[in-house]
């Protein structure tokens, strides 16, 4: 398996530091998640149903007809390459990971991607995939360019798929209100912008046929009861949606200005994380991690992936410890 942030059970116990006492950065999701609803004994005690309201709340929070509730993206990751015969997949790199691996595992041909091959990939592969905004390096294509490539590849029966895991504070870029369009496809997640990661609720978006064929892949009841309860409400809590877009953007702002004081300017990111590229990547990964803070280290390019802190406490902790950081290094 793929090596994913969250491990804080892992850290706690190689650094000798009590799981209560880390400050976990390495996901990306928000610190201040939705929770708002007591889950009904029922919804525990009864297999779940399609019609319970989650449909129409993806409906409306969408603004599309055609979503299909999932358990997490993740699930929609792992069966998308086993509907199609094997091919060639163009995938963003460097990006989440699980992507290239799961069309790789069902015998396609995957090539990586810098962003800026992808535009003569969409006239000879016959999936392109990309995160938007990207994983880990923030990265945004716009709509109007993301359409373009859908319209090329469709044409050869081709499929763009674009996973929107971080595009809820940011929605501008996002192309849910196009997916009536054959061979376009776009996964949502309740995990990042809501900070319902362990809900493990996810959606995909797409023309109705398809949707059809993967539901019919995935089973019954793919998401338990108790998580359509949650992201039902979640999803139809609207004054929550721009309260929480407002916070997002005043905390990236606040990220970046952090780590820039610190001589650690990021290149890119989004309202839920902040990439810096960096040489010492590994080194500062390290630091953090003695004193109990876990940042996202990747090798592959070479940077840390930095997530928001929940509160000011938080705050001065990473202040502190990125400050001394930099004192051994002067």
């Amino acid at each position: 398996m793929l090596e994913h942030g969250g491990r804080i059970r892992r850290a706690a116990q190689r650094y000798g530091i009590a799981l209560e006492q880390w400050l976990d950065l390495s996901t990306g999701i928000n610190p201040t998640s939705w929770c708002g609803i007591d889950v009904p004994r029922s919804a525990w005690a009864r297999l779940p149903e399609d019609d319970d309201g989650l449909l129409a709340a993806a409906q409306s929070y969408f603004g599309v007809p055609q979503v299909l509730p999932v358990a997490g993206s993740q699930a929609a990751i792992m069966h998308l390459p086993q509907l199609r015969a094997p091919g060639t997949v163009g995938v963003l790199a460097p990006s989440y990971a699980e992507h290239a691996l799961r069309w790789r595992e069902a015998g396609h041909q995957v090539a990586p991607l810098a962003l800026a091959e992808c535009p003569s990939a969409a006239d000879s592969v016959d999936v392109l995939v990309l995160v938007n905004p990207n994983n880990p390096t923030g990265a945004r294509v716009a709509r109007a360019q993301l359409l373009e490539w859908h319209t090329r590849l469709a044409a050869r029966g081709g499929w763009l798929i674009v996973d929107e895991a971080f595009a809820d504070a940011d929605p501008e870029d996002s192309i849910v209100s196009c997916i009536q369009r054959e061979g376009l496809i776009v996964l949502r997640s309740l995990g990042k912008f809501f900070g319902l990661a362990g809900a493990r609720v996810g959606f995909v978006l797409a023309a109705e046929g398809f949707l059809d064929t993967l539901e019919e892949r995935l089973g019954p009841w793919s998401i338990t009861g108790p998580s359509r309860v949650i992201a039902q409400h979640a999803l139809a809590d609207r004054p929550w949606h721009s309260a929480m877009r407002a916070r997002l953007h005043t905390q990236c702002a606040r990220l970046t200005a952090l780590l820039q004081g610190c001589g650690l300017p990021p290149a890119g990111g989004c309202s839920l994380f902040q990439w810096v590229p960096t040489l010492a990547a590994a080194e500062i990964h390290e630091a953090l991690a003695r004193e109990g803070i876990l940042t996202r280290l990747f090798d592959a390019p070479r940077g840390l992936r930095f997530g928001l802190p929940a509160h000011d406490a938080e705050w001065a902790r990473l202040e502190l410890a990125l400050g001394a950081y930099q004192e051994t290094r002067s």
